[in-house]
């Protein structure tokens, strides 16, 4: 018969188990900034989409390109998002080694160091596909010269000049 953990033992257990939950919380919060990028990223390919289908000349062109980097960023932020995931059932099974090896006495000090590193190795992965996302957004963003230095009050009053002329 397994004998049955002492109260105290159970709750030195839960305040060892209590970082990684908080990681858990903190890897949530990722995630959830992870997914709502990659709602928006998947609403703008949809409008570029429709865009792509009623477009000629350069402004075709200029949307293939933007469709082909949406595309791109949708697989590294799903990349993030797996990284992520993995992580957090690498953080759940070292909760559950914690309880485990205090129920059944047993010595998982080793397996649970490595899953734990497993988890930040993931994270960190994560991270990193991440960053790789927001560099490919922030060198897709740039607003085009003929918009930056349309001057409409300038053409009306050159329109209208000419209509008097």
């Amino acid at each position: 018969m397994i004998p049955l953990p002492q109260v105290s033992q159970v709750a030195q257990t839960i305040q060892l188990a209590l970082a990684p939950v908080f990681l858990l919380a903190g890897i949530g919060a990722f995630l959830n900034v992870c997914v709502s990028r990659l709602a928006r990223i998947i609403d703008r390919a949809r409008d570029v989409e429709k865009l792509v289908l009623t477009t000629r000349g350069k402004e075709h062109d200029r949307m293939v390109a933007e469709i082909r980097v949406l595309d791109r960023r949708m697989s590294v932020v799903n990349a993030a998002i797996f990284l992520s995931v993995a992580s957090a059932c690498a953080v759940c099974l070292v909760v559950i080694l914690l309880f485990a090896g205090n129920l059944f006495d047993a010595h998982l000090g080793t397996p649970i160091a490595v899953l734990f590193s497993l988890a930040m190795l993931l994270q960190a992965g994560a991270f990193a596909t991440f960053i790789q996302e927001i560099r490919l957004a922030s060198r897709t963003i740039h607003i085009r010269n003929e918009v930056l230095y349309h001057k409409a009050e300038a053409e009306e009053i050159d329109a209208a000049e000419k209509g008097v002329a």
